[in-house]
């Protein structure tokens, strides 16, 4: 080695000392270590790659992250130091296998999906099935399976008479003031729109590339803000008991439409409508006296001797309060008494006109005891700035603030001077309010300073500092006011107005209710910020989203909120005894955020709300056919084997996690 000389030395260990300090990085990452990174925004060119910048949309093809949980590493133990036992772990994991069950049960081919089909809902695809199949695939459908939504929305039409579904549906529209709007379809064409407004504008264009393969048909559409139909649950189960009843396969089913039926509507027509809809005001009423009586009678909402733990505990967890099972924390039937003056749709609506009668009109959100049918909000499809994504902004993570971000306007319900503070908008302004929480204890957990990784319930954490550091919330306007929002004059300092895109500045965008569901929802999903959302809506979309894999959840009580925001960003410090400590976890933070990002961009696109709207099209042509019981599709779909073998399915992320 005499030739060797030392500077020649002095670079071999410079690259040695790299590579280790490179090699212990990337096992902090991958093992999930919350290693704090100041190297930002660099990115590695792949060979042979064309460059892609930090804002271009994520690839639906690439492999998945490992997941944290999975990872038994011995350099993960190493560098964590501790089995962190948060509950949150355990929620992510149950998120996780929840998805892993969900992409494991999809059909890959349309034989398999016909087969399905006829499993789950006892009767031959409705005619155009094939049709509509290869329309979804030839669109890259993700799931060909996902439209029990659908089937749900449409089950308890088939008690009622398809000309009595019909009738209702050509005529619903012709008083304005029922704020009903319609649409109306003739050979294969948009017809015409009657009480048209911009909702039902949008809808036109959702079915356009598709209409050519509809038959006629009139559809109903909810042009308010709140869902509409409240059926009492006896009615509902005779409703249900006839649909159940009625399954048959037929072995000699038409694959066709029904021609020429009578009932659709005509310009000045005058045939008499078979039934009255049965609409009645109830603008401000307190809504769960009209909700509950769609509520199984054991149910919370219904029986006073049942408790507020009972009902609880199906769904949030005793350490934390966090959400375990989100469709249940949206469920009036089970939460409704708890909640009933604290979200302004509940105990001040603005727009209440509802029925009880089943009545076939569609729209955009509903609460779990409506049967409105769901269709895909307008906004979703709209391109509209304020609810639209728009990259701008939206940095990498580690660029985003540790901060939680909301704006919006006071609306939910009619604001007055005695009601405004028990607002479900209202209430999260003041408890993510550092002034507001400066004498206030909220619960949150904390880690047991004796058991690294183990934690309990803190039932006395002053959030006032928290809040201010971490929080950016606030109104920019009064809005929904009566008489007026002068009230409001020495309560709120108002925040200047921002972009949909500039609150991805933070990493977490928080997701209320206002006067029903919030259209900014999908925007957040496909953000790389991480979406946190309480509601008690439900919309077209929720079957194909996976709380504490996509998303966070949260109640609508927001008692968890702080014990949420503590887990991902951390607090205090495990040496100062006395004082609650939370771990940071700013790497399942991430996690959650891209896989939420991923997860958009494959079921949450324009074209997915097109499949959707398609196939609840020819579902509800269906049911209001008049020889229903004897069409549908009833072949075994090998037909299309061939279009499979050449376009075939691909899994989701390589694989699962």
């Amino acid at each position: 080695m005499a030739g060797f000389d030392r500077g020649k030395q002095r670079v071999l260990y410079l690259l040695a000392a790299t590579g280790v300090v490179i090699l212990f990085v990337n096992l902090a990452l991958l093992s999930g270590a919350d290693v704090p990174s100041k190297i930002k925004n660099i990115s590695i060119p792949i060979p042979g790659k064309a460059k892609t910048g930090q804002d271009a949309p994520p690839d639906p093809n690439l492999p998945k992250l490992p997941s944290w949980h999975h990872d038994n590493s011995d350099a993960f133990e190493e560098l964590a130091g501790i089995d962190d036992q948060h509950p949150i772990v355990d929620l992510m994991k149950k998120g996780d296998e929840a998805w892993n069950q969900y992409e494991e049960s999809r059909s890959m081919t349309f034989k398999e999906t016909v087969h399905k089909y006829r499993i789950q809902y006892g009767r031959h695809p409705p005619p155009g099935f094939r049709e509509w199949y290869k329309f979804a695939r030839d669109r890259n459908v993700h799931n060909v399976d996902d439209f029990t939504q659908i089937m749900d929305d449409i089950r308890p039409f088939w008690g009622i008479e398809p000309a009595e579904i019909r009738s209702l549906a050509a005529h619903m529209h012709e008083k304005g003031e029922d704020g009903v709007s319609g649409l109306h379809i003739r050979d294969g064409k948009m017809w015409k729109l009657s009480n048209p407004s911009w909702r039902i504008e949008t809808m036109a264009q959702m079915i356009e590339p598709f209409v050519k393969n509809l038959p006629d048909m009139d559809v109903a559409m909810n042009r308010l803000d709140q869902p509409r139909v409240v059926v009492p649950f006896d009615d509902m189960q005779k409703l249900l008991a006839a649909e159940a009843a009625g399954r048959r396969v037929t072995p000699d089913a038409a694959a066709e439409w029904t021609l020429n039926m009578t009932g659709l509507f005509k310009e000045n027509d005058t045939a008499p409508v078979i039934t009255d809809p049965g609409w009645f005001p109830a603008h401000g009423a307190q809504y769960m006296n009209i909700a509950k009586e769609a509520c199984p009678p054991e149910s919370h909402a219904r029986d006073d001797t049942t408790s507020l733990s009972s009902a609880e505990a199906a769904y949030k967890s005793q350490q934390g309060g966090f959400i375990t099972n989100f469709n249940l924390s949206s469920d009036l039937c089970t939460v409704g008494p708890e909640i009933q003056g604290k979200h302004g749709f509940l105990f001040a609506p603005s727009t209440i006109i509802a029925s009880k009668r089943l009545l076939p009109i569609f729209g955009e959100c509903k609460v779990n005891v409506n049967s409105d049918i769901l269709f895909p909000a307008n906004m979703y499809y709209k391109d509209d700035e304020r609810y639209a994504y728009d990259k701008t902004f939206d940095y990498k993570w580690d660029d985003k603030a540790d901060s939680i971000i909301w704006r919006g306007v006071t609306s939910g319900g009619t604001n007055t001077a005695d009601n405004w503070m028990n607002m479900h908008r209202q209430r999260l302004v003041m408890i993510l309010n550092g002034t507001v929480m400066a004498d206030k204890d909220v619960r949150i957990m904390t880690q047991n300073t004796n058991q690294q990784g183990v934690y309990h319930n803190f039932d006395n954490f002053r959030a006032d500092d928290f809040a201010f550091k971490h929080s950016d919330v606030g109104f920019t306007e009064p809005y929904s006011c009566h008489p007026d929002c002068s009230f409001y004059d020495n309560v709120w300092t108002y925040k200047n107005m921002t972009t949909l895109s500039a609150q991805f500045k933070s990493k977490f965008v928080v997701d209320v209710d206002g006067h029903s569901f919030s259209g900014r929802w999908h925007a957040f999903l496909q953000s790389r910020s991480l979406g946190i959302k309480a509601t008690i809506f439900r919309e077209w979309h929720d079957s194909r989203l996976f709380a504490w894999r996509h998303f966070v959840p949260m109640d609508n009580r927001y008692d968890d909120i702080y014990s949420i925001l503590t887990y991902f960003i951390g607090l205090g410090k495990p040496e100062e005894t006395n004082q609650p400590y939370v771990q940071r976890h700013n790497f399942e933070g991430r996690k959650l955020g891209q896989q939420g990002r991923e997860w958009a961009s494959k079921v949450l696109r324009k074209e997915d709300i097109e499949i959707y709207m398609y196939r609840l099209l020819i579902e509800y042509a269906r049911v209001m056919d008049d020889n229903r019981d004897r069409i549908g599709y009833s072949a075994d779909g090998s037909e299309l084997d061939k279009y499979d073998s050449k376009n075939s399915m691909s899994y989701a992320n390589g694989g699962h996690a």
